[in-house]
């Protein structure tokens, strides 16, 4: 029922509002039109001629000229192109003794880091600590034939909470593996030590 009454009563204000708004436009609109009206008219000259350039009759680029021709190029006599060259001629002397000089180069080394992440400070162990102080895990570790780390133990550490942070991090580390008369060895007990600070 009410909708009814809203249809009703909403039907001719509707009309009423597009009317008047009709009317306003219709006022813009020709007020617009008048103050176009009082302007200068443009005006457009279609009559200019345009001329186009003549190219033809433009001075052409003169090249300079030279006072002497250049000098030909050196006649080559030798046809086969082989420079001859005069020197003295020695014959390299002997020895006699046998001297092992080597190659100088050792292959034998120790295992060497290719990546080594140090660990973040563990968000679950900075309210055992406050900010700036050092807290220190030294860890123990192998290196295999192929640059794993292996069997990571700590050896000391200040804060417990660290331990396992710190032998996580040896873990994603990378070796070049020891290397003995050019074989790949296993490397045993490399330690490191790890130094955690609580940024303030």
């Amino acid at each position: 029922m009410t909708s009814i009454i809203r249809l009703i009563a909403g039907v001719p204000l509707a009309g009423l509002v597009t009317v008047i708004l009709f009317l306003v436009m219709y006022a813009l609109i020709s007020s617009e039109a008048e103050l176009a009206d009082k302007k200068d008219p443009v005006k457009i000259n279609l009559g200019r001629k345009i001329q186009d350039t003549d190219l033809a009759n433009q001075n052409q680029f003169d090249r300079p000229q030279l006072d002497q021709p250049p000098p030909p190029p050196p006649a080559i006599n030798n046809a086969d192109f082989k420079p001859e060259v005069e020197g003295v001629q020695a014959v390299t002397p002997s020895f006699d003794t046998k001297v092992d000089i080597g190659s100088g180069f050792n292959p034998d080394r120790d295992a060497q880091p290719l990546v080594r992440i140090p660990p973040q400070y563990p968000d679950r162990c900075q309210g055992r600590t406050d900010p700036g102080v050092r807290k220190r895990v030294r860890v123990e570790f192998d290196v295999t034939t192929d640059g794993q780390t292996t069997s990571p133990r700590v050896l000391s550490s200040d804060d417990s909470c660290l331990d396992r942070y710190a032998t996580r991090a040896v873990l994603r580390w990378k070796y070049q593996p020891k290397i003995v008369q050019g074989e790949p060895q296993p490397r045993i007990g490399v330690q490191t030590t790890f130094i955690f600070i609580l940024e303030e």
